[in-house]
């Protein structure tokens, strides 16, 4: 039997997406296909380093090509992040490839826990992240990460001042908290806050990145609303809790990113404190609060649903002490910040997919 590029790649066309719902030869991931006697190596370029379905594709692969060619082919499969363009701030985060808010209609809600945890489980994925504290009202990062009276070096180009983001495991990390004090009372109005943001974006060595995770201001008012225009953003996370009085508040987050000023896709809604488990048997839920009203919610306003977080007294105590939970907590809470950052960096794949398509159709 002779083996070709064309058998390989007709093959392989038996692997569908299952997000994009397309063949991965016709979305361009198969590229550099090799082929030595009995062995076929090729490149599997992902969308993201973070791709929560790579070992799937992989696999898949592998036995398209086992399945349609020969059992006896020895398949090499080098799975690669391609590198893109950005979709969106081109010219305020050349680098960045997606900028997402993380949000909530109101505070207390467990927002910046959530995007904490969210950005390092992406780092974990093997993704390239930032974490950019917007909240102008309480910047909490420093605190959660262990970072207070840290202060970002600096460099200069071309005569300007260009602040460096400061390492956290990986993660690239600049907040206001840096640069006031902490008993301070930021009393800002909208003009000032989204300048302080923008200089916070484009006055920042952010280099290259996958995912920029923001963490608003909450609230739907004049400084969030601000906030939101001056991003280059791809979408917004919003996060609740079960609460009916919480998803009231979720309603006014999604219209104000629905609004024609901002005009985002809604990435997912996140449901925070779902449900309680105990310390010491780590296997039960209860759920307090009531079961499955943010799934619901998300169903009634048409958005997708990312997932659950768990409440535990160890997600307080590793916030307050500088140890996020997802990666100093117990497994249930690890486990449930990576699934829903693999739904995240899926939904991103999803929204990107179908600009590049909506701009091909224009």
């Amino acid at each position: 039997m002779t083996l070709t590029e064309e058998k390989i790649l007709n093959a392989l066309k038996h692997v569908i997406d299952p997000d994009l719902k397309r063949d991965l030869v016709s979305l361009g991931m198969i590229q550099n296909v090799r082929i030595e006697n009995n062995t076929v190596s090729f490149d599997l370029l992902l969308t993201t380093p973070a791709c929560p379905i790579k070992d799937n594709l992989k696999e898949a692969c592998i036995e398209a090509i086992k399945r349609f060619i020969s059992d006896d082919i020895v398949v090499n499969v080098n799975v690669k992040a391609r590198e893109y363009k950005p979709i969106s701030g081109e010219d305020l985060l050349p680098g960045v490839r997606h900028v997402v808010a993380v949000t909530s209609g109101k505070g207390g809600v467990g927002k910046s826990t959530v995007a904490v945890n969210l950005a390092l489980a992406l780092v974990q994925m093997g993704a390239r992240v930032g974490l950019l504290d917007a909240d102008v009202y309480g910047p909490s990062v420093p605190t959660m990460l262990g970072l207070e009276g840290s202060v970002p070096n600096a460099k200069t180009e071309n005569g300007k001042t260009i602040l460096l983001p400061i390492d956290y495991e990986g993660l690239k990390v600049m907040s206001i908290g840096f640069f006031i004090d902490a008993d301070q009372a930021v009393l800002w109005r909208g003009p000032v806050a989204s300048g302080t943001v923008r200089q916070l974006v484009q006055d920042v060595d952010w280099s290259s990145l996958d995912y920029l995770i923001v963490d608003m201001p909450p609230g739907t008012g004049d400084i969030p609303m601000t906030v939101a225009q001056v991003l280059p953003l791809t979408g917004a996370v919003i996060v609740t809790t079960p609460q009916r009085v919480a998803q009231a508040d979720v309603r006014r987050a999604i219209a104000m990113f629905r609004h024609r000023a901002i005009n985002k896709p809604i990435i997912g809604l996140i449901e925070n404190m779902a449900y309680f488990i105990p310390e010491l048997h780590p296997d039960e839920k209860y759920y307090v609060f009531g079961k499955d009203g943010g799934k619901k919610l998300a169903q009634e306003l048409d958005v997708p649903f990312l997932g659950e977080i768990p409440l535990m007294a160890t997600i307080a105590e590793g916030s307050d002490f500088g140890k996020p939970p997802v990666l100093f907590g117990p497994q249930p809470v690890k486990e449930a910040f990576n699934k829903v950052a693999g739904e995240v960096a899926r939904r991103l794949e999803i929204i990107a997919a179908e600009q590049i398509t909506a701009d091909a159709s224009s």
